[in-house]
């Protein structure tokens, strides 16, 4: 399998590190094109794969063309690979955020094979939460393809497109919130007497280590919640104070707006 990536921003070069790291595919399968030679020099350093600026070259080299260019450039480059997608019935894997099957396939004139998907940036570190779309008419193929392309840097999960939008407002951005509640903790910790580097270190590892137990145990996150707020002690005060400062509320009403946003509303 030859894959095909059309830019090589940050995103793009996580899935590649995950697709090289679980051998998916070989660094002489994989090529990528950038709109600047400094990047695809950057990248070709750092991965060993063909990197050139020339997105019609990458096109035509690929079994499966990833679509990793930021929404408002999608038009011109897909401008650009048009004939070679629909002439030669290439696989394309688009990861842009508020572009529709729809849409894409009325920017390529034409019925293509065509997956989408939407990574969030943990994809960085191997631990993406990846949604994924197939057309109605999709072979079982290229969902097998996407699929493993998509879980070669994390977790990928099937969704009907009607979904992606709750998606993104659950998952897609979520990594920002979650940051947020890191960088608060550490705050009140700092406030508290604590050296930053040691409150940052500490938050984190907390926030990762209550994901990976309700995870590996499937227990109900408020379950999880009232194993640590013994009677009269610590953790349930500041359960307390979140509960009358509107936690609760306030993350909802984040992931609703962000819904909305992504709907376009």
């Amino acid at each position: 399998m030859r894959l095909g990536f059309i830019g090589l921003g940050n995103m793009a070069t996580a899935m590649i590190g995950g697709i090289l790291g679980k051998g998916l595919c070989t660094k002489d399968e994989i090529t990528g094109s950038s709109k600047t030679a400094q990047t695809a020099q950057r990248i070709f350093e750092k991965y060993g794969i063909g990197t050139g600026t020339d997105n019609i070259k990458t096109a035509s080299g690929a079994d499966v063309i990833i679509l990793a260019v930021k929404p408002v450039f999608f038009p011109e480059v897909i401008d650009e690979i048009r004939d070679i997608v629909v002439r030669e019935n290439k696989l394309v894997i688009s990861i842009a955020a508020g572009k529709t099957i729809k849409w894409i396939e009325e920017q390529f004139k034409a019925p293509i094979r065509l997956v989408r998907c939407m990574p969030n940036t943990p994809a960085m570190v191997g631990e993406a939460c990846t949604c994924v779309c197939f057309k109605d008419d999709a072979a079982q193929q290229d969902k097998e393809t996407a699929m493993a392309v998509m879980g070669s840097f994390g977790k990928a999960s099937v969704l009907p497109e009607r979904l992606m939008d709750a998606f993104i407002g659950v998952a897609g951005s979520s990594p920002a919130y979650v940051f947020m509640f890191i960088e608060a903790m550490a705050d009140g910790a700092v406030a508290a007497g604590m050296p930053r580097k040691q409150a940052y270190e500490f938050a984190a590892q907390s926030v990762l280590g209550s994901a990976k137990l309700m995870l590996e145990t499937k227990m109900h996150p408020g379950e999880l919640k009232d194993m640590v707020c013994s009677p009269a002690g610590t953790t349930i005060e500041a359960v307390k104070t979140l509960e009358e400062k509107g936690f609760r509320a306030a993350v909802i009403d984040a992931v609703t707006a962000c819904v909305d946003k992504a709907k376009g509303v």
